[in-house]
């Protein structure tokens, strides 16, 4: 990996962890967050591997800093891998020069994939720790919903970050 390539992705993880820390908004079940940003940006510029280091690592040290390490952490990071591998596999087959709709397609459509993981994964985290969480499928469409809304204003502005980014990264 070039050097440039290794610091973009570098600065992409912190990112995630920094968002995730302070541009998060809970209301209740829905939650409002930036911090998939840096990995639809990775994800977009250099492909499957990037974009799902970029989610793992980046959400495993959110999951530290947050959580500390417990017996459901790793559950925990495979949404945000997932979601990097998914968008950079898309970006890869479409030579990473999406248009506008399919990055929307893309985006959507990976949020729609985490949700359905996030909310599989939050009954698992109940069963496992001990903790009743019956509510966990009432709140499925209130998620969809929020992952959808943050998912289509990540793809309208996707376009206009890489724009400049790939620039810089020498792609």
């Amino acid at each position: 990996m070039k050097p440039k390539r290794l610091v973009t992705n570098a600065m992409l993880i912190a990112m995630y962890v920094v968002l995730s820390l302070v541009a998060t908004i809970n209301l209740g079940t829905m939650k409002f967050t930036l911090d998939s940003l840096p990995i639809i940006v990775g994800a977009a510029l250099f492909g499957p591997i990037d974009g799902m280091l970029i989610g793992l690592l980046g959400s495993f040290t959110n999951q530290l800093i947050t959580w500390g390490l417990g017996p459901t952490t790793v559950l925990w990071i495979i949404p945000a891998a997932v979601r990097g591998l998914l968008i950079g596999l898309y970006a890869k087959h479409h030579n990473f020069d999406m248009s506008l709709k399919q990055t929307q397609f893309i985006t959507v459509s990976s949020a729609l994939v985490v949700t359905a993981l996030n909310t599989a994964i939050l009954y698992a985290d109940a069963w496992i720790m001990g903790y009743h969480y019956a509510a966990v499928l009432m709140d499925v469409v209130l998620r969809i919903i929020a992952g959808v809304i943050v998912a289509v204003v990540f793809a309208t502005i996707l376009p206009h970050i890489l724009k400049p980014l790939k620039k810089i990264v020498g792609k």
